[in-house]
């Protein structure tokens, strides 16, 4: 369930409500300056793998498919609490594709951002009914989390087929 940097957000809301925004934008920065570390370890070490790999044409179909949707993947978990979802393995996909450092960080604070404030902000209202509150609507969340999984899969297919539609054709007449 809630564990990590979420709990010990929670943890300062609870015992010191002056300290919980404090605790969220520490934690905020430690986990995109953990992250960063994490991707461009895996920038500068798996892209020959990487390279070797996605080669072929198949590989080459997931190198352009994580281009175009792979930062998602570090979306969603990044932003719901609660649900043990697999970040780090996405984290070092997007330094091995080559994603763009500042696009990747964006992404990550867009996610992180809410949710940190979230927890502290639940964590000063709630006090100890907090942790049993998120436990009792991980359905919700779980919820959420699909739904704004497909809302942005969605936005990032028209914003894809509005980019195609307006390249101007490179077949000469």
């Amino acid at each position: 369930m809630v564990g990590g940097v979420d709990a010990v957000i929670v943890l300062m809301a609870i015992m010191n409500h002056s300290q919980a925004y404090f605790a969220a934008l520490t934690a905020i920065a430690g986990s995109l300056i953990g992250s960063l570390i994490l991707f461009l370890i895996a920038r500068k070490g798996g892209e020959e793998y990487h390279r070797r790999h996605t080669s072929s044409p198949r590989g080459a179909k997931l190198r352009a498919w994580f281009h175009e949707y792979g930062l998602l993947t570090v979306f969603i978990p990044a932003f719901v609490p609660i649900i043990p979802l697999p970040l780090k393995i996405f984290i070092i996909s997007a330094g091995a594709l080559e994603e763009s450092t500042l696009t990747f960080s964006m992404v990550l604070l867009a996610a992180r951002i809410p949710r940190y404030l979230f927890l502290a902000w639940l964590g000063s209202r709630l006090g100890n009914d907090t942790l049993p509150y998120l436990r009792q609507h991980i359905w919700e969340l779980i919820l959420l989390a699909s739904i704004l999984f497909v809302l942005l899969y969605l936005a990032v297919r028209i914003v894809h087929n509005q980019r195609i539609t307006k390249s101007p054709s490179t077949v000469p007449e």
